[in-house]
């Protein structure tokens, strides 16, 4: 098995496309018109679809939708740099962009050097950088 597809369920399609393609600069073909937007990252799509249909497409006829908490969903994104300066441009980017610095970029316990910040809809991405790590030449991490 692998990853293939990566769904966001957002409150807002629109200002999550404007926030992804236009404040992060992630590539799409799709329009909100569309109904769900794909991003090619790397190997992984990641995807937005409205929070409502994405209830609705796990649980059909589950009755009204059930309100999102805002609390930690125990689920984080991450970007992995090659560089430990793009940890700070980046996390600049997605604050330009609407997104919430939830922890600045700084030193942490396992080596490397890592921030979060929060999309419109909360979800949690983490810019993280180490001088141990390798990439493929697409980009994607090397994981032993």
């Amino acid at each position: 098995m692998q990853i293939s597809i990566i769904t966001l369920g957002v409150s807002d399609l629109e200002r999550s496309l404007q926030f992804y393609r236009d404040g992060l600069g992630f590539p799409t073909t799709k329009s909100v018109e569309d109904g769900i937007i794909f991003f090619k990252t790397g190997g992984v799509c990641l995807a937005l679809y409205p929070y409502d249909k994405l209830v609705e497409d796990y649980n059909p006829g589950s009755g009204p939708v059930p309100e999102r908490s805002g609390g930690f969903s125990g689920i984080t994104l991450a970007h992995n740099t090659r560089e430990k300066s793009e940890v700070e441009k980046i996390l600049d980017r997605a604050e330009k962009a609407g997104g919430r610095i939830v922890k600045p970029a700084q030193d942490v316990f396992w080596g490397g050097f890592s921030g979060y910040f929060a999309d419109p809809d909360g979800y949690l991405w983490e810019v993280a950088y180490a001088d141990s790590w390798e990439f493929n030449e697409d980009g994607s991490l090397v994981i032993d």
